[in-house]
């Protein structure tokens, strides 16, 4: 009974405070301007920079022939032999430079999953992921590494940028799923200890083609 009282008391104080609303405490805060100034960097350099300092692995190539020679080398070094990519440029774009054959088994069970994105944040050294450029809602995040593909075309300097583009691309018929992957997947909830690839790829390698 005691319970049912105390509940209902809160419910009436939330009632009584929603029928009396208060003025803005901060009525400043509206008049602060929270965009970020391009510095003129190149962007390139710039998300390289932050990229690689939130544990993501950036390299840049020259061309696809290029793109292809190093992600092959990679997998060579890693010993990967399931490799999964769902988008069939991709795909069709590193067959043609004599990639292996691509893995068919379910993402929980491949090394490597290989995917595009929409954009790139070079303040925040952020892949803008997508259901649609992604090739779905999981093959960026179940993997237990993820590369991105992306082009030079695809850089912009904040999430302002990167919201503005989307809304450009797609008007009202945003995909599923947009997110923003700032490096592998991370979490210090256990004893402030930092852990990596909880929550999702436990390494991220970003390859941006110079075009």
């Amino acid at each position: 009974m005691e319970a049912s009282t105390g509940k209902e008391g809160i419910l009436k104080n939330i009632r009584k405070a929603l029928t009396q609303p208060v003025e803005q405490p901060f009525p400043g805060i509206e008049k602060i301007n929270f965009a970020f100034e391009n510095p003129g960097d190149d962007l390139s350099v710039l998300f390289a920079e932050k990229f690689s300092s939130l544990l993501g692995k950036f390299s840049f190539c020259a061309n696809e022939e290029d793109l292809v020679n190093q992600i092959r080398q990679l997998v060579l070094d890693r010993g990967w032999t399931e490799v999964h990519c769902a988008d069939e440029n991709i795909k069709g774009a590193l067959s043609s430079f004599g990639f292996p054959v691509f893995s068919e088994k379910p993402l929980g069970d491949v090394d490597v999953s290989i995917t595009k994105c929409e954009v790139l944040v070079a303040r925040t050294g952020s892949m803008v992921l997508s259901s649609t450029e992604s090739s779905g809602r999981l093959t960026s995040v179940y993997a237990p590494i993820h590369i991105c593909v992306a082009k030079a075309s695809q850089l912009v300097y904040d999430i302002k940028d990167a919201l503005d583009f989307m809304q450009k691309k797609y008007g009202n018929q945003l995909p599923s799923m947009i997110s923003f992957a700032t490096g592998p997947s991370r979490t210090a909830d256990i004893e402030k200890t930092l852990v990596v690839g909880v929550h999702g790829p436990k390494e991220v390698f970003c390859f941006l083609l110079d075009k």
